[in-house]
C-alpha cells in the first residue's frame, strides 16, 4: 500500500522536483499539492494523506499554523518539515506543532525518503543539523535552570549544607568554618527557608541530588 503524500511549497518548481523524484519511489504516491497552508489544509481534509511535507514560509497561512491545524482537526497525518530555515526559532515552533520530521532543503534526496519512512513507522525524524540545534537549546536550557537553582543558595550556604548533609554537628562546622554556632544555626534557617525544606532528611535528600555530597 501506497504513502499517499501531499506536498504544500509556494514554489512550483521545488513542488514539481519533489513530485518527479517521488514518482520513482514505488511505495509512494503525491495525491495533491498546494502553494500556501491554508489550502494545505482543506486538501487534507480532501484526501486525508499519510505525509504532508510542510514549507514554512507561505502566503495565507504559514506552515507552522498550518501544521498545528493539520495536527490536531487530523492526528493520522503526519506533517515533516521540508525548510531551508535551521534557526532555532522555527525548528522549535514547527516542532511544538506537531511536526513529526524536520528536513533542511539543502540535503539530499535520499534523506527525505528517509525521513518519510522514518515518520511512517511512527517515529520522529531530523536532520543532522536539527538534532544539533535542538541539543544546543537543550543544553543551554538545563545549563541555565541548573545556574538559577545554584544561585539560590550562597557558597558559604553550600557549604554548610554539604556538612549538615555529612553528619556534622552545628559545632563540628562552626568549628570547621571558623565562625560561631550561632552562625552556622542562623544558615541553616536561611538554607531551609529559601528551599522550603524543614527537616535535616530532607535537606541531606537536597544535597545528595545537587551533587554537593553522596551516599558513600
Amino acid at each position: 500500500m501506497s504513502t499517499k503524500i501531499l506536498l504544500v511549497d509556494d514554489h512550483a518548481i521545488v513542488r514539481e522536483g519533489l513530485r518527479l523524484l517521488l514518482a520513482n519511489q514505488s511505495d509512494m504516491e503525491v495525491i495533491a499539492e498546494t502553494d500556501d497552508g491554508r489550502k494545505a489544509i482543506d486538501f487534507v481534509r480532501e484526501f486525508m494523506p499519510d505525509i504532508v511535507i510542510m514549507d514554512i514560509t507561505m502566503p495565507n497561512l504559514n506552515g507552522i499554523d498550518a501544521t498545528r491545524q493539520i495536527t490536531k482537526d487530523f492526528p493520522k497525518t503526519k506533517v515533516i518539515a521540508l525548510s531551508i530555515h535551521s534557526d532555532k526559532r522555527f525548528v522549535v515552533d514547527m516542532l511544538s506543532a506537531g511536526a513529526s520530521g524536520y528536513v533542511l532543503k539543502e540535503c539530499l534526496f535520499d534523506e527525505l525518503i528517509q525521513a518519510i519512512d522514518t515518520v511512517v513507522a511512527k517515529e520522529v525524524y531530523l536532520s543532522s543539523r536539527i538534532t544539533g540545534v535542538i541539543v544546543d537549546d537543550y543544553i543551554k536550557r538545563l545549563s541555565s535552570t541548573l545556574k538559577q537553582q545554584s544561585e539560590v543558595l550562597t557558597m558559604r550556604e553550600r557549604s554548610v549544607l554539604q556538612l549538615l548533609a555529612e553528619g556534622k554537628s552545628t559545632k563540628q562546622i562552626a568549628l570547621e568554618l571558623h565562625v560561631s554556632s550561632k552562625t552556622i544555626e542562623a544558615n541553616r534557617r536561611q538554607i531551609m527557608e529559601k528551599l522550603d525544606i524543614h527537616s535535616v532528611a530532607e535537606l541531606t535528600k537536597y544535597a545528595i541530588l545537587e551533587g554537593l555530597t553522596s551516599l558513600e
